[in-house]
């Protein structure tokens, strides 16, 4: 019988490569067959060894993978990292059984039109759009291209349900279930006086909807910084940026007992 293979991605920290290095051998001593690279076509499992932020990085080098993924933590707040380090033992023996089940969660694309041509990003927690670092910017917001509202503040923020409780959160967005497939747009610091009109709340859009984004090139300049899941590429001459859902998912392993709202109420409250 062929031996489940599996792949570990981990941070470069002193604490995660012990754990890494534990957790090699009792994943072998289980039976399973450890990768030394990734194949998207052999491997079984990821675990990611790290914090939420490990994860962020393991979905863009390996170009959000298909491949079931469970989450070590030797992080901090560790919200999509589920199971602790003492835990491995037991994580080992409920793969192997079997007893687990897989939580899909969507990702966001944005695609960048310039007149150098178009640029694609991709994130599991969000994209946003900014302006230069001290100085607002205004922006056209359309939904489906029907026209919105003229944005003046900080910039936009447009999250997945999984990154509702990220960036969008610290912003004062709602916590969105990941069974619910919706985008959520949180405007970052608005500005809302006489002179300029912004929503000062985030909204909640179907999984269909696509935002266009358009700098007004009458009041800024023509730099945009475009941010997803932390990583920052910085454009000029940007025509418009398209924000949809994306049809990559990513599939976490969940295991018996871990449910969405507890591990809110844990990390938050």
């Amino acid at each position: 019988m062929n031996k489940k293979k599996v792949f570990i991605y981990s941070n470069i920290t002193e604490k995660s490569r012990l754990i890494e290095q534990d957790l090699r051998n009792k994943l072998v001593k289980s039976g399973l067959r450890v990768y030394e690279e990734f194949d998207p076509q052999e491997t079984e499992l990821i675990l990611c060894v790290g914090g939420d932020g490990t994860l962020l990085r393991l979905m863009q080098d390996l170009n959000f993978p298909e491949t079931p993924v469970v989450g070590i933590n030797t992080g901090h707040l560790g919200f999509f990292q589920e199971v602790l380090p003492d835990k491995i033992d037991d994580m080992i023996y409920q793969y192997n059984q079997g007893h687990y089940t897989l939580q899909p969660f969507s990702t966001v694309t944005g695609i960048v039109k310039t007149d150098a041509g178009e640029f694609t990003h991709t994130g599991l927690n969000e994209i946003a759009v900014k302006g230069a670092p001290t100085f607002p910017v205004h922006l056209n917001v359309s939904i489906n291209d029907s026209f919105i509202e003229r944005f003046s503040g900080d910039g936009i923020c447009v999250s997945t349900p999984a990154g509702s409780t990220a960036y969008n959160y610290s912003l004062g967005g709602s916590i969105v279930d990941p069974r619910l497939n919706v985008l959520q747009m949180a405007p970052i610091a608005p500005i809302n006086s006489t002179a300029y009109r912004s929503f000062t709340s985030s909204i909640l859009l179907p999984e269909s909807d696509t935002l266009t984004i358009q700098p007004c090139l009458e009041y800024d300049d023509d730099v945009l910084s475009v941010v997803y899941d932390g990583g920052l590429t910085e454009y000029k001459n940007v025509r418009e940026i398209k924000i949809s859902l994306s049809q990559k998912k990513v599939n976490m392993v969940r295991f018996k007992g871990q449910h969405f709202w507890d591990k809110c109420k844990s990390k938050f409250l």
